[in-house]
């Protein structure tokens, strides 16, 4: 009897430093990072026109920054035709609560219907002027304009997205098909890499295009981890 009543008061004694052993292993324990969401606000270069499930920009993108370790949602924000008009009309809907950074590729269709780029500038001022509000860190990745609308035009339109880079301090890739086009090229030139239409980047053109922008992309994790 009163060796267990002895073994049950050392027991209970160590008790409390069990308990602060455990604590104190799971204090020491790295905290783990949560999950970083970025929404692709584009059209359909981002949306993935043409192209199977998963060999568009997005979910390539996705899984070239998983093979880098990196914990990241991207969400798919393309809408096939759309301005930056329509990015500017759902851009504030479209930044759910979870959304922490955002890239931003619109462009092209304002282009392929030669819209003045005064527009197309105060557009995509408004869209980033939403991200500032809701203090959402964006790549904002530019879109260059062929020479058939004139020098006037092209040097208007190509000056817009490092001025709005610079005004607004966000991260910025000059030109969507970089890695894909000659420099000073079309997305025409890219042999073999476009669909019939010779506008969309078949899964090949896609996974080049990532490559050159993942980079970019890593930064804006970064900056979006760097402000938690």
């Amino acid at each position: 009897m009163m060796r267990s009543l002895t073994y049950g008061l050392r027991a209970w004694r160590s008790k409390p430093l069990a308990v602060t052993l455990v604590l104190g292993t799971v204090a020491a324990l790295p905290a783990r990072a949560e999950t970083v969401h970025i929404l692709a606000l584009g059209d359909s270069l981002t949306q993935g026109y043409g192209l199977a499930q998963g060999e568009g920009f997005v979910p390539q993108m996705q899984a070239w920054l998983a093979e880098r370790g990196h914990d990241v949602a991207l969400v798919n924000g393309g809408v096939s035709g759309d301005t930056t008009a329509g990015g500017l009309s759902r851009v504030e809907w479209s930044l759910t609560p979870e959304i922490d950074g955002m890239i931003v590729a619109l462009g092209g269709n304002d282009l392929l219907r030669g819209l003045p780029p005064e527009t197309a500038r105060a557009n995509l001022d408004g869209i980033l002027e939403v991200a500032e509000a809701q203090e959402i860190e964006v790549l904002l990745v530019g879109m260059s304009a062929p020479g058939n609308y004139g020098a006037d035009y092209k040097a208007a339109f190509d000056a817009i997205y490092p001025e709005l880079a610079e005004q607004y301090d966000t991260l910025y890739f000059p030109d969507f098909f970089r890695g894909l086009v000659p420099e000073g090229g079309t997305p025409q030139d890219a042999a073999g890499m476009m669909q019939g239409d010779g506008i969309h980047p078949n899964a090949d053109g896609v996974a080049l295009i990532v490559d050159a922008m993942g980079p970019s992309v890593e930064d804006l994790i970064s900056r979006v981890q760097s402000g938690d």
